[in-house]
This record gives structure tokens, sequence and C-alpha cells, in this order.
């Protein structure tokens, strides 16, 4: 593929929280490598997605480790640009995924730091100073999909759509096929769902 090849932009809203969104975002980065894309990420929150609604107490539980660090996130971007986040993601999602680290300040900390970002920004995981913009951002992503959605949201050219929910991560060919279909479905005028129960953990290899 040249370099100069024109890249179509490849909108990603993601929790850094969610197993689910980081194997989409992987696959998404696999078929970057092979098809003329450009993706850009954003950060939407399952904490504000869910605060208003009845769920179950241990999710509730879990979500409250989730304003952390999506309010570290949008620190990072705001004192840096949107550029940074595709970097802090990974060094997010390794750390909570593969290495199964504590959802913690020091884990964020660390996070920042080898993304090459001010680990003091870690102290944002406590503050509402950045609460307005994190919801503000949520809210540009939610609305493309309404509300009975998760993350991530995914735009591309004017058609967006939740998902894909998958697992493993497609590799190669495998994750192009899955690209094609994805845009295929999600471009067709009037098409909403398509879905079944998951019968597999997500397994992040």
């Amino acid at each position: 593929m040249s370099s100069d090849t024109p890249r179509t932009p490849v909108d990603f809203w993601f929790d850094p929280l969610c197993p689910w969104a980081w194997i989409t975002s992987r696959w998404v980065h696999e078929v970057a490598a092979l098809r003329p894309i450009e993706p850009r990420w954003h950060v939407m929150s399952l904490a504000v997605l869910n605060e208003n609604k009845d769920i179950p107490e241990q999710y509730r539980e879990f979500l409250k480790q989730a304003w952390g660090p999506v309010r570290v996130c949008i620190a990072a971007e705001q004192k840096y640009g949107s550029e940074v986040l595709e970097r802090l993601y990974t060094e997010l999602g390794n750390r909570f995924h593969h290495e199964k680290q504590p959802r913690e300040k020091a884990t964020l900390a660390a996070a920042l730091e080898a993304a090459g970002l001010d680990p003091d920004l870690a102290e944002a995981a406590d503050s509402t100073e950045y609460d307005e913009a994190l919801r503000a951002s949520h809210k540009v992503g939610i609305d493309k999909v309404g509300q009975e959605v998760g993350t991530p949201v995914i735009e591309v050219e004017g058609s967006a759509f939740f998902g894909p929910v998958v697992t493993p991560i497609p590799r190669g060919e495998a994750a192009v096929k899955l690209w094609d279909g994805v845009l295929a479905v999600a471009s067709t005028d009037g098409f909403f769902e398509l879905k079944r129960t998951r019968t597999r953990d997500p397994i992040f290899d």
C-alpha cells in the first residue's frame, strides 16, 4: 500500500477498561496495515453511559473504577492533542487487559510515562475537572448510534455503529474480510442489528 494513498478517516470511541473495545481496537490496527484507513481516537465512558440505568450491583462497582482512566485520557488529550490518545490507549490496554495490572493511579502514571506523557496527569483520575469535556466527547460518539449500545463506537464515511464484538482479534485477511463485511452492513440504509449470544470470554492474544 503506497504511503501517498488517500486514507479514509475512521473515528473510534473507546473506554480503556472495556476488554471488548480493546480487541476491536487491535483489529482496527490490523486493518490499518492492510487498508488505506486512518484511525482517529476519541474517549467515551461506560460510567457516563450507565450512570442512570438499572444495572447489576457488581457492574456498578466495576464502573466506579471506570472514571479514572477516561479522565486521564481526556487530560492527556487536552494537554497534548488528540494524536496522543492512540499510544496512551495502547499502553493502558496492555496493562489492563494483557498484564492484568490494577486499575489504580500507579498503573495510569506508568502508562502515561511509557507513552511519553506527563505521569502527573494520573492525578486527573480523582478530579472532576475534566468531566465536562469527557461528557462532551462521549456525547459526540453516542449521539451517532443511540443509548442502547456500549463501547466501541466507530464511524466511517458517515456510517456509525457499535462494535463489532469479536474474539479473538482477527488477523490478516480475516481482519479485512470482517472490515469489508461490517462496512457493507453498516452502510446499508435501514440496517440496525446483528447479534448472537456470546459463548467465549475475551481472548487477547
